[in-house]
């Protein structure tokens, strides 16, 4: 049988939820005033008060639990292929960098327009896998795994389609998430797989 561990793949998925249940037992996740106190970004916190951490914590809150299975659902799906291909270190670098810059990216965006809105989801982290997995694609004559490039584009483009028409989706963290998950494979990526297990 085929077999791919993914541990830090596991860890990211139950940390989120064990976030999600801890925040659940003290308040509704889906307010937007609960979530601001608990870390939940919000740019005029992070640049008049200097609360940068919301770059970060925003990343492991979730508005409700269809926006946690939402993103766990996906996180499942297409974290283990990268973090074999890349090893847990470099996932996690990925995961990470790839969330603070979709919010950073977010956060220039509604100081363009002055729309402020508290925002939270690892979907930026989420997109900045996809973009790897799109780099390591392109490196691997279209594929990763059972995974297709164009299977990876089509996803990101209707994910963006249906994030522009629709209401109370940050699209341009799930944009600042693929680039700089695109850019960090490019940095971080070596093309040296091993061999894959059967059992």
């Amino acid at each position: 049988m085929y077999q791919k561990k993914a541990p830090c793949t596991a860890v990211l998925v139950g940390l989120n939820v064990v976030v999600f249940l801890f925040l659940s037992f003290q308040g509704m996740t889906e307010d937007a005033g609960f979530m601001l106190q608990h870390g939940a970004m919000y740019v005029p916190d992070i640049v008049y008060e200097e609360k940068y951490y919301e770059l970060f914590t925003s990343m492991f809150l979730h508005f409700g639990f269809e926006h946690l299975m939402n993103n766990m659902l996906v996180l499942i799906f297409i974290g283990y292929q990268l973090e074999y291909e890349v090893g847990g270190i470099k996932y996690v670098l990925i995961y990470i960098l790839s969330g603070l810059g979709g919010n950073f990216l977010s956060l220039v965006f509604d100081l363009h327009t002055g729309d402020y809105a508290v925002s939270a989801g690892a979907s930026g982290a989420i997109f900045g896998i996809i973009g790897a997995l799109c780099y390591i694609a392109v490196r691997n004559h279209g594929r990763v795994g059972r995974l297709s490039g164009r299977g990876l584009l089509f996803m990101v483009a209707l994910t963006l389609y249906l994030g522009f028409t629709s209401t109370g989706v940050d699209n341009f963290a799930h944009i600042g998430g693929v680039v700089s998950g695109f850019l960090l494979a490019v940095l971080l990526y070596r093309k040296n797989r091993k061999p894959e297990a059967y059992s």
